[in-house]
């Protein structure tokens, strides 16, 4: 798997990396867990990105990772759903940072994200001030922070965050012209999320309610035509070797899955023509289009 230097971290990130909240649901197994876990991680995944909102994630982490805690860059996100604080404050900073080291078994986190909460508390210096100080204190390597649009761009100028993770798709494009080229000025990692645009295009009728939705009715208007390439093919390889991109994150249950994507990114990028179709496409029709949150 092709690594890259996560901005000026220090830190080095697989291109391609495992999305945890797919195994944090009682439907898998424990054995199943822990099987594309350290599947993912032998397979060059070397960015494991978690949530304190994805279930039994952090835990199974943990429980089938500690004991090689040395091979991946661990990835979290928190500021919410902490017992006996309020969300957005300080204590629960703090304290969500010490259960998410206890649950996974770990003494640091590589990278913590405030995760995707609005401008006005996202520039709160009450927040900014705990962040420094837990990595000070070393629990955190990288802070960092998880969202879209203004929030995401302020974040990326402020001068206080090491990382940012954001939504880079070939129906999300808005980071990708908008701040990404700041991020990479900076030196700050980026992780793209929603890589291969939840896979809006497998909807044969516009999936009304569903989590696709905004992205079919995107693609639909893009109009895109993969060729000779499977569109999942085209979606990842366009995201992953986006300019700016650390590493790209993708959740599966599925052990195939994880090795076919794995396969895929060692590709390379997409052909010169494929990506100029994308980017005509993109100017016509989704200059106006925001980050999807």
């Amino acid at each position: 798997m092709l690594e890259r230097e996560f901005g000026t971290s220090g830190l080095r990130v697989g291109i391609l990396g495992f999305g945890a909240g797919h195994i944090g649901g009682p439907q898998m197994s424990e054995d199943e867990a822990g099987t594309l876990l350290n599947r993912a991680v032998d397979l060059g995944l070397t960015l494991i990105d978690t949530a304190r909102g994805y279930g039994l994630s952090e835990e199974r982490i943990g429980r089938h990772l500690s004991w090689r805690r040395g091979d991946f860059v661990l990835s979290s996100k928190g500021g919410y759903d902490v017992e006996g604080t309020q969300d957005w404050t300080p204590q629960n900073i703090r304290l969500g940072i010490e259960r998410a080291l206890r649950v996974m078994r770990t003494d640091y986190l590589d990278v913590f994200h405030l995760h995707s909460c609005p401008l006005d508390v996202l520039q709160r210096d009450d927040l900014l001030g705990a962040l420094d100080e837990v990595r000070q204190a070393g629990q955190i390597r990288v802070a960092a922070y998880s969202g879209e649009n203004e929030a995401l761009a302020w974040a990326v100028q402020s001068g206080r965050f090491g990382s940012v993770q954001t939504s880079v798709n070939i129906a999300d494009q808005w980071s990708l012209h908008h701040v990404l080229p700041d991020a990479a000025r900076l030196g700050l990692g980026v992780i793209g999320k929603r890589p291969v645009a939840n896979m809006a295009w497998t909807y044969p009728t516009r999936p009304v309610g569903e989590y696709a939705e905004t992205y079919w009715e995107r693609l639909q208007a893009l109009g895109l035509e993969a060729g000779d390439l499977d569109f999942s093919e085209l979606a990842l390889r366009f995201s992953a070797y986006a300019p700016g991109v650390s590493s790209v994150i993708v959740g599966t249950g599925r052990l195939e899955n994880l090795e076919r994507n794995a396969a895929t990114l060692q590709q390379g990028p997409l052909p010169a023509e494929t990506l100029t179709a994308i980017e005509a496409a993109w100017a016509e029709h989704g200059q106006d289009w925001g980050g999807e949150v």
